[in-house]
């Protein structure tokens, strides 16, 4: 049985007097159907994890370095992350994978770092418009999927996020059949690859999703949960998506 999952990522966003929006998730959500994870910029995980200790809500990270020390200007480790009590770390983010050329093997390596750090890595694929419409849409997230996943996870050291990169921030998002479609393919991959661990580990959209589509993405068999951008940065907009989650 997958764990739900509602995890937001606040991106480079947000501030100290943000994090009041904990004590009102956990005040709203105190025994949650779901697991609730954000992922503030890495300045405010510490401060984060400190609030969010009065509750159930998780706190985790946007990205990690690969290596556990080094000569590594401006990067944090896994390790450090954990050692604040962070529990996850969002990994080959579209972001990341455009803005600094990130590629699978870089994705494969940062979410083996975070398993042997304790934390748990949420792998994200998804395609571009052009490769959507060119119908290789499943072929790239396959591959990304391959490439990206640790070989020997297990289903509760391992999240795996689809996001469609033409989806995220833009109000657009694919049919419930497109996004069924992935889900199922990402499912039946997972099994192949990981044996009944991967029927186990917790499938994520991500995508421009708002409480007014929330209820009909969880309502898709394999959608375990969602990734969250900005619907994430404040408890009104974040708050019903849990409640759709836990719902569901």
């Amino acid at each position: 049985m997958q764990r739900k999952l509602a995890a937001g990522n606040w991106k480079m966003n947000g501030a100290r007097a943000d994090l009041s929006m904990i004590d009102r998730l956990n005040t709203s959500h105190p025994s949650p159907d779901c697991d609730i994870l954000l992922c503030p910029p890495a300045h405010l995980v510490s401060q984060a994890v400190a609030q969010a200790a009065k509750g159930t809500l998780k706190i985790g990270a946007q990205n990690c370095h690969s290596a556990e020390t080094g000569a590594y200007t401006g990067d944090i480790s896994a390790g450090m992350f954990a050692e604040i009590g962070a529990s996850h770390v969002i990994v080959g983010h579209s972001e990341r994978r455009e803005g600094y050329g990130e590629t699978d093997t870089d994705a494969r390596a940062k979410a083996t770092a975070a398993q042997a750090a304790g934390l748990i890595p949420i792998v994200c694929l998804g395609e571009s418009l052009s490769q959507r419409d060119a119908g290789d849409a499943l072929n790239v997230i396959l591959t990304q999927l391959a490439g990206s996943v640790p070989a020997d996870s297990e289903a509760d050291t391992l999240v795996v996020a689809y996001e469609p990169i033409w989806a995220i921030g833009t109000g657009k998002i694919p049919t419930m059949d497109e996004i069924a479609e992935v889900h199922q393919a990402l499912r039946a991959n997972l099994i192949d690859a990981l044996g009944q661990t991967g029927a186990a580990v917790p499938l994520l959209y991500g995508g421009s999703v708002k409480p007014a589509n929330a209820a009909g993405i969880f309502a898709l068999e394999h959608v375990n949960g969602a990734l969250v951008g900005g619907a994430s940065l404040t408890a009104q907009d974040f708050s019903p998506i849990i409640q759709a989650l836990s719902d569901s």
